[in-house]
């Protein structure tokens, strides 16, 4: 490998070779309104992931796929035995997904590797470029199963066995795309990881700010509420004599509202879903299914929320006269990111001269998982009106050049750069 030609915080990745990369990979389900739809393992996801591995070999790495059908592209670094630096996401998409989402944070691993190329640049250890598979959970549930696996959340005949709405299952379908790997999924060492990712959110535009330094992500508890009362006829039923299950729910969004904004500025508490039964305009809804999704980075604050949620809904159930049945059907804990990934993270951003600010990410990341095997971080750049999972979903191409920067800076410190 050539002699490094350039001190490390003079390097920059080639901007507009990213976003072309980027612009050549969204043809692939590309849709009318200018998004993206890979569904994970279909053939357009074969698609995706024969470019993307196409482009590392041009790029001089190998590529090792294990069981699940994580891809892994390596550039080799001075030491080769030393447990490599990776940085990744996903390819797949929404059924109406957008350009950036995953595969902004595929390609800036790639772009990595074709810069320090480039540059002639040598790194002590391995980097390498990940793909994890099916990260949106849009076609096999749950989402970021891959990544799951690989951390030991999972275990690999669970992850295969996970089956679409037609019963097909990932292991099926990687082996009839050809992805179906022959490596280990867990065991294998991994020094630092790293993810780049649009936000998915408003804050970064709206404060005029080009990088978030992810410091968190948040815990999220997951809930199926039944709420019981009577049906009744409209008309002849007094209005202090009803059981109306539907008011029940009214009020049930109206506090799970109130605890979001209770724990602000960080809390989210929602109400996704309500379904009432009979459904008919002249009758008193007897029964209500209602689903909420609360999240908070601290795990003793989520449980506060949490209590907040089980008693107020009783306590609507009393004075409504409604049987109440709630269920946590999902928790998630709360994912501090590792300090020292933090902090390089943040040194980047002090090198190339940016914008930031500490930020906690809302969404779910295979950074989530990853950072129960290794020591992790994450960089978020704005979108346009924070709009994602979205055909419209868009970003600058200063904000995806200002990403990466900063990502190769994070990598580099980690990687151990050979001095000159």
């Amino acid at each position: 490998m050539p002699e490094n030609k350039t001190d490390s915080k003079n390097l920059r990745i080639d901007g507009q070779r990213l976003w072309d990369s980027l612009m050549e990979m969204a043809k692939i389900g590309a849709t009318e309104k200018g998004g993206c739809c890979r569904l994970a393992l279909t053939d357009l996801d074969r698609e995706s992931r024969d470019l993307f591995t196409q482009w590392c070999r041009d790029a001089g790495c190998t590529i090792r796929v294990d069981k699940i059908g994580n891809i892994f592209a390596r550039r080799p670094g001075r030491n080769n035995d030393l447990a490599p630096v990776m940085t990744g996401s996903h390819l797949d998409t929404q059924p109406t997904g957008g350009r950036f989402d995953g595969v902004y944070g595929v390609l800036s691993g790639l772009e990595i590797i074709r810069s320090l190329n480039d540059l002639g640049y040598e790194t002590e250890r391995p980097i390498e470029a990940a793909v994890w598979t099916n990260e949106e959970g849009s076609r096999f549930a749950p989402s970021m199963v891959a990544s799951g696996v690989f951390a030991g959340v999972f275990d690999l005949e669970y992850g295969l066995s996970r089956a679409d709405e037609d019963g097909r299952t990932m292991g099926e379908e990687l082996e009839r795309i050809g992805y179906a790997g022959d490596t280990d999924v867990t065991g294998h060492d991994v020094h630092a990881f790293f993810e780049v990712h649009i936000e998915q959110g408003p804050i970064l535009e709206e404060e005029d700010i080009t990088i978030g330094v992810v410091t968190h992500a948040q815990g999220q508890r997951w809930y199926e509420l039944t709420l019981t009362g009577v049906e009744s006829h409209a008309g002849p039923t007094p209005m202090d004599r009803r059981r109306d299950a539907l008011l029940g729910a009214a009020r049930v969004v109206e506090l799970v509202n109130k605890i979001g904004h209770d724990h602000a500025p960080v809390a989210c508490a929602t109400v996704g879903m309500l379904n009432v039964h009979p459904n008919s305009r002249n009758v008193i809804p007897g029964q209500t299914f209602v689903t909420i999704d609360m999240r908070h980075p601290n795990d003793d604050v989520l449980a506060q929320m949490d209590e907040a949620v089980r008693s107020g809904i009783a306590e609507i159930a009393d004075r409504t006269g409604l049987e109440s049945e709630l269920d946590q059907i999902f928790y998630y804990a709360p994912v501090p990111f590792d300090e020292s990934c933090i902090d390089a993270v943040r040194r980047g951003v002090d090198d190339c001269g940016y914008s930031s600010r500490d930020m906690v990410s809302g969404a779910g990341h295979d950074a989530c998982y990853l950072a129960g095997a290794a020591p992790t971080s994450m960089v978020f750049v704005p979108c346009i009106d924070g709009i994602s999972h979205n055909e419209v979903e868009d970003a600058k191409p200063e904000w995806i050049t200002a990403g990466c920067d900063v990502l190769l800076r994070a990598v580099l410190e980690k990687a151990g750069h050979v001095s000159n």
